[in-house]
């Protein structure tokens, strides 16, 4: 038996990243898993892969999100797990200077907003059916200031941050978990495209990395259905830190050190 063996969960994001990582990780670890995700033909894809359900949805939208938990109890019975990793990253979020209203608002909506939404609907699900674990996924930038500013993207994860840990105290004796998942700089679509545009940008990250590399999607995935497991059980309102050291470096190793 895995250690979500006979938990429902839903992951927002699920087609790609981190989010499609996660399916695969938690139904390797025995969750029924709901993959909600605006990409249909991604999302259905991977939902037949691993035997879970498929939910078109628009994590900024509270109507998609309600359907989104509805459909998981409809289907499966119930629900266990929250992992609310959708987000985004856009090039025209950059420099407060030069960072635009829409660009601000749209990343707000996409990567704080709809953490709000999720939570809202999913912890009334959880409560109903006697308790379970919600990640949110923030960033290490949440953590530290950097230069290669994105300026909205920062600002979202440290609300998550803040909006995490008030619900992780608050539902602590209800029997509701929720934590904030902090990775690193991981090996995803969103970096890839980082890299493509402005690698000179994308190069000066990894020098700070103690570890010398990036994350992989997989390393995240398994940090989540940790969070997700009853092994965490002790473990809410915190900022749960996978970035490879970067958050407590200083100066980092040479290679021959």
């Amino acid at each position: 038996m895995g250690r979500l063996e006979g938990k429902v969960a839903v992951i927002t994001g699920g087609a790609s990243g981190i989010g499609r990582a996660s399916v695969r990780r938690f139904a390797t670890e025995g969750a029924r898993v709901v993959v909600a995700d605006l990409d249909e033909a991604g999302g259905s894809a991977l939902a037949s892969e691993v035997g879970g359900l498929f939910v078109r949805a628009d994590v900024t939208d509270p109507g998609d999100v309600e359907a989104m938990y509805d459909a998981a109890v409809s289907h499966f019975g119930g629900l266990d797990v929250c992992f609310n990793n959708a987000g985004i990253s856009p090039p025209e979020d950059d420099s407060v200077l030069t960072t635009d209203l829409g660009a601000w608002r749209r990343v707000q909506e996409v990567n704080l907003t709809s953490v709000f939404l999720c939570c809202k609907a999913g912890i009334a699900r959880l409560l109903e059916h006697g308790g379970g674990s919600v990640i949110n996924t923030a960033s290490f930038v949440a953590l530290l200031g950097a230069a290669t500013s994105q300026i909205s993207y920062t600002a979202s994860k440290g609300g998550v941050l803040a909006l995490s840990r008030e619900l992780g105290v608050q539902f602590a004796r209800r029997g509701v978990r929720v934590n904030a998942l902090c990775p690193g700089p991981v090996n995803t679509p969103l970096l890839e495209e980082l890299f493509a545009k402005d690698p000179e940008r994308a190069a000066r990250r990894l020098v700070h990395v103690p570890m010398g590399r990036f994350g992989e999607p997989e390393e995240i995935a398994a940090a989540a259905a940790f969070l997700a497991s009853d092994d965490a059980s002790f473990i809410t309102a915190s900022s749960f830190v996978v970035d490879g050291g970067i958050h407590a470096a200083y100066v980092t190793p040479l290679e021959e050190e």
